[in-house]
């Protein structure tokens, strides 16, 4: 028997002409039941709907009679995703389903887009949906009085999960979450008691209540659900559990698995002649021909890259070698200005663009119906990505989703066939959630203080409720406390780290500048200041880093927002540019553009290495490598699963020692320097080192004794190696580089108002400087220690190097001597040439005489014969 809500669902399920997943209708029956827990479904199945539905159904199952008519409901569902460009979308269709079934809702956004004035009106009147960030639902729980706002609060979706998930932002809305389910469980007091509003030690009150049935904030989940979205991860279950936190009976929690095979083709683009094609150092746009021929036969295509940079280098590769795309292309990456970015959306909406080049900022379930087609330049770095980026193209129920990968150099089309592979065989990338990250909970706690402010005993079992801190000590929390009261042992002295009051146990802050400040810095995504990019006619393009713009001079000409632009000044915080006619200039970089390559793809890239070794060539892309592959074997040797390989040769700059581990960058990098330390004990020498996703190099001028070096059990031994890290690697200025972004998420610095932000290199000192105080007079310091932590953890990616060198210790050593530079050496030796700061040639030039120096001629760029193909012909609609 349908109920009154599910019968008004299923007429609007008919009116559309669709039929109901049998996961959507799992999700009703789920949520209708009263159920919190994980949804996971791939991008375009309809996620929004299978959760948004139960959630009208529910409503009107509560008001039959009334649901058409307007009342004051107040806030009812907060939806949190992790972009902002998701938001007006999902606002969409969510306002189109209300106003088909005649419920009389508004669905409104909070993001850092809105408007002062738009958010002056959500404070009159709620809307009853609200699509927000996790920066502003922090920034709500900063306004006083916000127990207002969420009292009737019923669900919190947290879309896409998954890009959240070991992040800090993830951990912001653990803590934020935390904060609503402790308001759930007053409010359910209070309706318990007969009373409307919130009185001092309701809180309290709360905790006690739930000490006493052994199960903290239970009353909560009865009240408040919380469901999140996920795609496919190694580690859903977890993924949950983090997000309903460990105060959640098991037996309120659901998994719905959407189970939809949804059809995926994945090609890669192969180079007409390997032989010919570059080993290292390119981005891929050798592969333009083929990739516009893909282009032309598609309806739209989104053309992903991994880094701004690359995408900027490829708009205008294409502009420039086909001209007819002018005007039905366009660029969308982080960078570019808001207003450009949202008229690329619509564009693509309105099918009004053949190709869009992009980066990540296209990855997130914005619904694209329009595209059919998407391209890869460049290894993603792991499956769950490429699966992300694939599902832009069909978006929607029943599509098929067709994806190329273009690779960049020769050996990473081998990488393609490794990406075809895990997604057969269904092996994805888990995300690991964060813990016991210090410098949010300070911020946290600060927002409470400049809100109504709070009590240690009762937001300190809170916290303890989320998995981030599910560990926290309470000496721990009172060191947090103390430092944001009396700033600590170290900066009791000085009143900016005074920002928190006590009053009678309240902690709160009083300060207008204190509380000004704190809600400026509320976030935990860190970056290099940003300057933004005007006309000096008027109007923004975007923004750069204050490092690029730096380096410039005027007249100097960039290209940027796909335009070519001359530099004309900088004026407070803004850089004002002219159109420029020339056709060669700068392309800006931004900071943190290397991936490495995931742990999940590495070990299925070094299983195709092993087939390749054993004969097998059943992938294409594993056929077409094999003039590579051979001279591989001809030169040197192809590894076994059982084996590691190490290439050994002396040139001019000294002896080479390579290591194919084939683990990912930042794993290479802790190894290298590991292994660096430990040859260092034998024979004391200075290495030069340089590394990729496959291997890396030692190089020194002075003979390396390697052969000694590999009859010592513990050269790959995992046995002191964090003492050997630490040793071998400045791990202090490793703990400083983290501890700036910790410093700035923790409000120890601040990086200025609006329009009067504070130079990067003065807030570099400032971190630097406290990070020696911190280190001389406070060892024992919760974020110093932080610092340590994650530099091992994600600098050095220590649990997969420990991993990486149990498994090498049970593998054959096999030590090659070669003439010359294999395939697999000369990509690192091209990364090495990032050792050399000064130079006036091309990157393009540099290789090509490396290669030379190394008689490795065959390798060099050389343009394909066909260097460009049709396009095309330009059609009315487009």
């Amino acid at each position: 028997m349908l109920t009154k809500g599910q019968t008004v669902i299923q007429q609007w399920y008919r009116q559309k002409q669709w039929k109901q997943f049998p996961f959507q209708k799992e999700m009703e029956a789920a949520y209708l039941s009263g159920y919190s827990g994980l949804l996971n479904a791939p991008t375009g199945s309809g996620k929004t709907f299978a959760l948004f539905l139960p959630f009208l159904a529910d409503f009107i199952n509560k008001h039959p009679d009334t649901y058409t008519t307007q009342k004051n409901n107040g806030l009812l569902m907060l939806w949190i995703t992790p972009l902002r460009a998701l938001t007006n979308d999902i606002r969409k269709a969510m306002q189109e389903v209300c106003d088909d079934i005649g419920l009389p809702w508004r669905i409104m956004t909070r993001t850092g887009d809105t408007s002062a004035a738009e958010k002056a009106a959500l404070k009159k009147k709620l809307p009853e949906v609200l699509l927000t960030t996790p920066e502003s639902l922090h920034l709500m729980l900063a306004q006083k009085e916000y127990d207002k706002v969420f009292k009737g609060l019923q669900v919190m979706v947290c879309d896409e999960w998954h890009e959240l998930l070991g992040t800090k932002r993830g951990v912001q809305v653990e803590l934020g979450l935390s904060r609503l389910k402790a308001l759930a469980s007053v409010g359910s007091l209070q309706l318990a008691n007969g009373r409307d509003e919130l009185a001092v030690g309701d809180l309290q009150l709360a905790g006690k209540v739930n000490q006493v049935t052994n199960s903290p904030l239970q009353t909560a989940n009865s009240k408040l659900k919380i469901w999140g979205i996920s795609a496919t991860i190694g580690n859903l279950e977890q993924a949950a559990e983090v997000l309903l936190g460990n105060d959640f009976p098991p037996e309120q929690i659901k998994m719905v698995r959407a189970n939809i095979d949804k059809r995926l083709v994945i090609e890669s683009v192969i180079p007409e002649n390997i032989e010919n094609y570059s080993w290292a150092g390119h981005i891929g746009v050798k592969l333009l021909p083929q990739v516009m021929e893909i282009v032309a036969k598609s309806k739209t295509t989104l053309i992903f890259t991994n880094t701004r940079s690359q995408s900027e280098i490829w708009y205008h590769a294409i502009i420039d070698n086909y001209p007819e795309y002018a005007g039905i292309m366009a660029m969308h990456h982080g960078s570019l200005d808001n207003e450009l970015r949202n008229w690329v959306e619509q564009a693509l909406h309105a099918e009004a663009l053949k190709v869009v080049v992009c980066t990540s900022s296209l990855d997130l379930g914005v619904d694209f119906r329009p595209v059919d087609t998407v391209v890869q330049v460049g290894s993603p770095k792991g499956v769950a990505r490429f699966m992300q980026r694939a599902g832009r193209s069909g978006h929607h129920p029943g599509a098929i989703s067709k994806a190329y990968f273009v690779p960049t150099h020769s050996l990473e089309l081998l990488e393609g066939a490794a990406l075809k592979g895990a997604i057969k065989k269904g092996v994805f990338e888990s995300r690991d959630p964060m813990l016991l990250t210090f410098d949010v909970l300070i911020q946290f706690m600060v927002t409470l203080a400049v809100s109504d402010g709070f009590r240690a005993d009762e937001l300190f079992r809170e916290i303890k409720t989320t998995f981030a801190f599910a560990d926290l000590r309470r000496d721990e929390f009172n060191q947090l406390l103390d430092f944001i009261t009396n700033g600590g042992k170290t900066l009791a002295q000085y009143d900016e780290f005074l920002k928190v009051e006590v009053d009678n146990g309240l902690f709160k802050v009083n300060s207008r500048r204190v509380a000004l400040r704190h809600r400026l810095s509320i976030g935990t995504i860190t970056s290099e200041l940003s300057i933004r990019v005007k006309w000096l006619s008027g109007g923004s393009l975007g923004t750069l880093e204050e490092g690029f713009i730096s380096k410039l001079k005027p007249g100097d000409t960039f290209w940027f927002a796909g335009r070519s632009l001359e530099f004309v000044k900088v004026k407070e915080m803004t850089a004002y540019v002219k159109k420029s006619t020339k056709t060669k200039g700068l392309i800006p970089s931004w900071a943190g553009g290397r991936m490495p390559l995931s742990s999940q793809l590495s070990a299925v890239f070094r299983d195709k290495l092993d087939e390749v070794a054993n004969g097998i060539e059943t992938d294409i892309e594993v056929r077409a490598l094999k003039p590579l592959f051979d001279l591989q074997a001809q030169l040197s040797h192809l590894p076994e699963r059982h084996e590691f390989l190490i290439e050994s040769f002396r040139s001019r700059e000294g002896h080479h020692l390579l290591f194919y581990p084939f683990e990912g960058r930042l794993v290479h990098e802790g190894m290298a320097s590991l292994l660096a330390y430990r040859i260092s004990k034998i024979k004391p020498a200075s290495f030069s080192i340089a590394m990729n996703d496959y291997g890396f190099e030692l190089l020194t001028d002075e003979d390396i004794p390697i052969e000694e070096a590999l009859e010592d059990a513990d050269f790959f031994s995992i046995n002191n190696l964090i003492s050997d890290i630490q040793n071998s690697l400045n791990s202090n200025e490793m703990a400083r580089r983290k501890f700036r972004d910790i410093a700035h998420i923790g409000g120890l610095v601040f990086t200025g108002y609006p329009g009067q932000q504070v130079k990067n290199k003065h807030l570099q000192a400032s971190t630097s400087l406290l990070f020696e105080v911190f280190n001389e007079y406070e060892p024992d310091n919760l974020l110093v220690r932080q610092a340590y932590n994650e530099a091992l953890a994600f600098q050095l990616e220590e649990f997969r190097l420990r991993a990486a060198l149990q498994r090498i210790q049970t593998q054959n050593i096999i030590l090659k001597n070669i003439e010359r530079p294999t395939p697999f050496a000369f990509p690192i030796l091209v990364d090495s040439l990032g050792r050399e700061r000064l130079t006036t040639e091309t990157m393009e030039e540099r290789i090509a005489k490396m290669a030379r120096r190394y008689g490795a001629e065959e390798v060099a760029d050389r343009p394909s014969a066909k260097s460009r193909k049709p396009g095309v012909t330009r059609k009315k609609g487009f």
